[in-house]
């Protein structure tokens, strides 16, 4: 493996982290914090205690615990410079942030119209009547998405760094020439200068230049989005009678293109007809032209390895009618010939399957606008409050600071959805207390990876991966929420379990009782975040909203919220609140009187009055608006207004001084409105920074599923799975299983659920009764758990860094933390109660009133799995740490491991004992599966409760003796 813009992003990690971990060891002189001169509230001096380790508590702390360097907590800049390490994005400074900064903004303005009005780019402004430019299409909307991943992709991620195998070998092209023909040599000459001029092309070992190459990419990129918006009408007519009809590339470029009036003056035609491809289809070469962006974007951002694989499908496409049909066992894999313009028009031009297919619908429609509102949630300060907030409920607590950072992760984990950022924001200040604590650097990273990975499978947010079950499975987002819920609990007990035991067993402490402040305390200070969370909950779960539409309310809640902060102190409360007030009762009275607002009423656009209700209704709906027009009104006016309760992230102070200091006026930065300003730009900068990625991913994995299907490869490959598994529903899971580990090592989630939904789906759904929610949520766990599996863990391998642990023994600690996280998927694909979903394959649904009151059903189908999955998480714990009352020896540990299968899934163990005695030929039905599984759990649950009481006499014998002993 090698650098990621050459040979794999999974490449030199471990030497990567290490240098990054020992360059920064160095620069740690003292204690700085993500927040550093900004009260923090779980400690009640208002700042964090991260003073070095005095000499009593390096005596006291067990082997290896952490020493003064490394109980140091890294920094806000730290942080986001290991994160651009491990994801190798540029630091750009000057006149390019500026440009990259406008243009992740547009994205995101982009994105939020189409949340706010939909595909109609028109609007009524007042006194000047309609404007804009008309309706798109889905596929403009599409391709345009794209166009602006691109341009953030070539911008944000450097062609090569020039320290990746295949770059090293070149390097040493011109060494060995001037050692062999001499320095003065013409050849050796020619290639020094050859490299100087590659060099200055593409390559940006600093990470802060653009390219002359990203330049073209950027121009190239733009110019796919153009002709798809503006010349669409000829896209229609392509789509049926094939790209080779279209207008040439000489054409296009010349007397029939949007550059007809300049060949007036410059004679395009002539230039680009000198081009070897200028008789093609521009429409072709555009597409051939997307198609490699896209790939090449994918190397850049996702690695080589996903960009190999995604090549590999579009050369399947074309050449895999070489195979022979007749060949044993490949031979279904033979699909009919295909002409490469054929392919790139199901590829490019075409929102069913493709590039623009429905993995990117789904990133226009669901996925970026959830990313920003988690941009916007962090930017507003709520990452650190959760944080706090975490605390502040478990900090006393024995392993306190573990529990902290579970809890913590998963607060973030409705925020993030990413492994990784997760993994560095919320562990670059809960590793550093878990090794003063005492638990050791590996163990202390783990945790901190294994609980950050799970945010992906948390609801309400979740990863994007579950947005895309939206459309590939046709259910509510609300019924995915409900059905990943007892899982994801179960997975952060689990963990939660496993720290508390390692804690008793290493005898670790919590939080002394005065440095943490007490939860209603802390919540007086900021309840306000958790206000766009419960509303998320109540527009999807409640009112049954669209998820656009959903997310769309709750961001512009967010941005309500934190102006309405900005705005309020003691002073200005009354005539605040007076003001909004006010308003909304002007609005109502506007509504029920004209039928239309205020400012529609004033401008002439009455068309009648409404029914009381419909008019507060109305009004209602406009509270977002009111709130932010006149906070910001008080902003303005009373400017050196004071804002007790605004603690936004640091990087919008960051940015709020930049902007003051770029104009020259530094004092504005400490204006409210100033930081107002600054939060919302950074926010919708964070998301489309954030999103860039996701969008490349889903545009990359989407080719994917189009080769499937365009080839008819489909039903070929579900026959082949089908016959390999042979029958078995437990090889068919485990197939599952590997196959998402190792695709998922050092790629995006996202991906892995993509290509084997697309691989392994219909398999799944034809060879079992399993439903398919259930069959999607164990494919997505798998891809999670690919996180935090060595060799390539890349979430373990960020918390090392922060740790300054071993990476690796870091990952195998944090995939036995995960471990629950492995069993549980086949617990609930194997009994879809643990989802809370009645019924089997494609009548499965989510459990109503209804089900709850059919106890016959209920209790042995629900109840009696969840209760033994908790149970049996315990019993994994115990056999993970090794310690529970006391020491659990190697036999004892294998028992518990064997009743945490029972309990957790016996379905599991029962299926695989009837694979095998049904292939031998013996007894193959054991009765009524209902009945054999709580049989099962209950045999687990007796041999669970009998090891549990012999550890606990074992432990009180040696206590006892111990007593005895130390009384003599």
């Amino acid at each position: 493996m090698t650098d990621s813009h050459d040979d794999g992003r999974s490449a030199d990690r471990h030497d990567d982290r290490e240098c990054a971990s020992d360059c920064r060891s160095d620069e740690r002189s003292d204690a700085s914090t993500p927040d550093a001169g900004t009260e923090r509230s779980y400690l009640t001096d208002g700042g964090r205690d991260t003073d070095d380790t005095n000499a009593e508590d390096v005596d006291a702390a067990p082997a290896g615990a952490a020493t003064d360097e490394v109980d140091e907590e890294m920094s806000e800049e730290e942080a986001q410079e290991l994160i651009e390490e491990i994801e190798r994005k540029r630091s750009f400074a000057g006149p390019a942030a500026i440009l990259v900064s406008a243009i992740a903004i547009a994205f995101s303005l982009f994105q939020v119209w189409l949340a706010a009005r939909g595909f109609e780019f028109q609007a009524e402004l007042p006194f000047v009547g309609e404007v804009g430019f008309g309706a798109l299409q889905l596929l403009q909307v599409n391709a345009v998405h794209v166009a602006f991943g691109l341009v953030l992709a070539f911008l944000l991620f450097p062609p090569t760094t020039g320290d990746g195998a295949i770059a090293r070998r070149l390097a040493a092209v011109v060494p060995a020439l001037g050692d062999r023909l001499g320095d003065d040599n013409p050849v050796t000459r020619a290639a020094v200068g050859a490299r100087r001029v590659v060099r200055w092309l593409a390559v940006d070992p600093e990470r802060e230049r653009v390219t002359p190459i990203d330049a073209v990419f950027v121009v190239c990129a733009a110019a796919t989005a153009a002709y798809m918006v503006f010349e669409f009408d000829e896209i229609q007519q392509l789509r049926v009678l094939g790209l080779e009809a279209g207008r040439s590339v000489a054409q296009y470029l010349g007397p029939q293109g949007p550059f007809a009036a300049a060949t007036n003056v410059i004679p395009l035609g002539e230039i680009v007809g000198v081009l070897p491809f200028s008789d093609v289809a521009y429409a072709y070469v555009l597409g051939v032209v997307g198609v490699l962006l896209v790939l090449e974007a994918t190397r850049r951002s996702l690695g080589v390895y996903l960009m190999l694989i995604v090549a590999s499908f579009i050369v399947y496409a074309r050449y895999g009618y070489l195979i022979p049909g007749s060949a044993p066992l490949v031979g279904v894999l033979s699909i009919p010939e295909g002409s490469w313009a054929n392919i790139v028009q199901n590829l490019w031009y075409n929102t069913e399957n493709g590039v623009f297919g429905i993995p990117v619908t789904v990133s226009v429609q669901f996925i970026y606008i959830f990313i920003l509102f988690g941009a916007f949630l962090e930017m507003s300060g709520a990452g650190q409050w959760f944080i706090d907030l975490a605390y502040a409920a478990t900090g006393t607590r024995r392993g306190g600071p573990a529990k902290a950072s579970i809890l913590a992760s998963g607060f973030m984990g409705t925020i993030s959805g990413s492994s990784i950022a997760n993994t560095v924001t919320t562990g670059a200040f809960t590793i550093p207390l878990m090794k003063k604590s005492g638990y050791r650097p590996e163990f202390a990273g783990g945790v901190e990876a294994s609980a950050s990975s799970g945010g992906q499978i948390l609801p309400p947010v979740m990863g994007a991966a579950a947005f895309l079950m939206i459309e590939f499975i046709g259910v509510p987002f609300s019924d995915i929420i409900i059905a990943a819920t007892i899982p994801a609990v179960v997975f952060f007990f689990g963990v939660w379990v496993m720290v508390h035991l390692e804690a008793v067993r290493a005898d670790i402490g919590g939080l002394d009782a005065s440095d943490v402040v007490a939860v209603p305390k802390h919540l007086r200070k900021g309840w306000f975040y958790l206000v766009p969370i419960l509303l998320l909950l109540y527009f999807l779960l409640v009112e049954r909203l669209t998820v656009a539409r959903s997310a769309w309310y709750t961001l512009v809640a967010i941005m309500a919220l934190i102006a309405g902060v900005a705005a309020y102190n003691r002073r200005t409360r009354v005539p605040l609140v007076g003001s909004i007030a006010a308003l909304l009762l002007a609005q109502f009275v506007s509504f029920l009187l004209t039928g239309v607002g205020v400012v529609d009423a004033a401008t002439g656009g009455a068309e009648g009055g409404m029914a009381p209700a419909a008019a507060a209704s109305a009004a209602a709906g406009d509270l977002g608006t009111v709130v932010v027009l006149v906070s910001l009104a008080f902003l303005v006016v009373r400017r050196q207004t004071e804002s007790p309760l605004m603690d936004l992230d640091p990087a919008v102070d960051e940015t709020s001084e930049r902007l003051s200091g770029a104009v020259g006026l530094p004092r504005l930065a400490d204006l409210s409105a100033t930081r107002y300003a600054a939060f919302l730009g950074k926010s919708l900068d964070s998301g489309a920074r954030t999103a860039t990625e996701v969008v490349i991913a889903v545009a990359a994995a989407g080719i994917i599923p189009g080769v499937v299907s365009a080839t008819g490869l489909g039903p070929n490959l579900t026959a082949l799975i089908k016959a390999v598994a042979a029958g078995s529903i437990v090889l068919l899971l485990l197939f599952t299983a590997i196959a998402s580990i190792i695709l998922g090592m050092g790629m995006p989630t996202t991906v892995t659920y993509i290509i084997l939904v697309s691989l392994l789906g219909p398999a799944i759904a034809q060879s079992s009764d399993i439903p398919l929610l259930a069959a999607h949520l164990f494919i997505l766990y798998f891809g999670v758990i690919a996180d935090i599996t060595p060799p390539v863990a890349v979430a373990a391998y960020a918390a090392s860094g922060i740790a300054r642990s071993d990476p690796f023994k870091t990952g195998i600690e944090a995939f036995s933390l995960s471990l629950n996280k492995a069993i549980v998927p086949f617990a609930f694909a194997l009994t879809p109660g643990i989802l809370l979903l009645r019924g089997r394959g494609a009548d499965a649904r989510v459990i109503t009133f209804a089900d709850v009151a059919d106890v016959g059903w209920f209790v042995p189908e629900v109840v009696i799995p969840v209760a033994g999955v908790f149970v049996g998480v315990v019993g994994l714990g115990v056999t993970v740490i090794g310690h529970l009352y006391g020491p659990a020896d190697r036999s004892d540990r294998a028992l518990f491991a064997a009743s945490a299968f029972l309990l957790m899934a016996p379905m599991l163990v029962l299926n695989a004992f009837t694979d095998l005695t049904g292939a031998v030929g013996l007894l193959e039905n054991f009765g009524d599966p209902v009945v054999v599984d709580v049989a099962m759990r209950f045999v687990g649950g007796a041999l669970f409760g009998a090891l549990v009481l012999q550890n606990r006499r074992s432990a009180d014998e040696e206590a006892e003796a111990t007593a005895v002993s130390a009384s003599d």
